[in-house]
């Protein structure tokens, strides 16, 4: 990254399909030099990975065990301890007493903390030279092989990102073999996802549909 503090610009690496850099850019300074602000970043981290569970362990209590409520053994003259119903939680097979239920561990947070979490996001990739512009990303037909090697031109051939508008079906089946490569929407970037990538490639497309959705 380049970044001249007296005019306040920001610019980002414009790399060619071959890997060579061929320019640069210039950026908007709210979203790729903005305040890093770590307790939004956490929240939101925290946030989103808790979204992501589904919440659906659950146990049956005694009630709810199939099987026969009626009395073991009678209540005395056996020399054992008196005993209920086979469901009993002490025995095998049984209910279980205070297991978990279904939930919801959703967690809702303005969207203006999103917004400043993902900026800060972006910055702090910015700051350490992670994330590139491609010049122009053209595929005829659908290849795998033509994609990887791009990433491999690139060097970037672990954790890449790659940022795009609108994928269009050529490119969405040409990447979707490939493990070490995640293709998203601009739209659908989130934090997470961001800081969780070792390369962030972004389309010129991308790159102004994110600028827009986050002016």
């Amino acid at each position: 990254m380049s970044k001249n503090t007296q005019e306040n610009k920001v610019t980002l690496p414009v790399v060619s399909v071959s890997g060579e850099q061929v320019g640069d850019i210039e950026v908007s300074a709210k979203l790729f030099g903005a305040e890093v602000k770590e307790h939004l970043v956490h929240e939101v981290v925290l946030a989103y990975l808790a979204n992501q569970r589904q919440g659906t362990a659950a146990t049956k209590t005694r009630g709810e065990v199939a099987g026969s409520t009626r009395k073991l053994y009678r209540q005395k003259g056996t020399g054992r301890a008196r005993a209920g119903s086979r469901k009993s939680p002490t025995r095998k097979g049984g209910g279980v007493i205070f297991g978990p239920e279904p939930r919801s561990y959703r967690q809702n947070l303005p969207k203006q903390v999103r917004r400043q979490a993902l900026c800060s996001a972006l910055t702090v990739k910015t700051t350490e030279g992670e994330i590139h512009v491609l010049d122009a990303l053209e595929l005829n037909e659908i290849s795998t092989k033509a994609v990887a090697d791009i990433v491999k031109a690139l060097e970037m051939e672990d954790g890449v990102m790659l940022i795009t508008d609108t994928p269009d079906e050529i490119l969405g089946k040409s990447t979707r073999n490939l493990a070490s490569l995640k293709l998203i929407r601009a739209q659908d970037l989130n934090t997470y996802e961001v800081l969780n990538s070792k390369h962030i490639l972004f389309t010129k497309e991308g790159l102004d549909k994110i600028q827009e959705v986050l002016a």
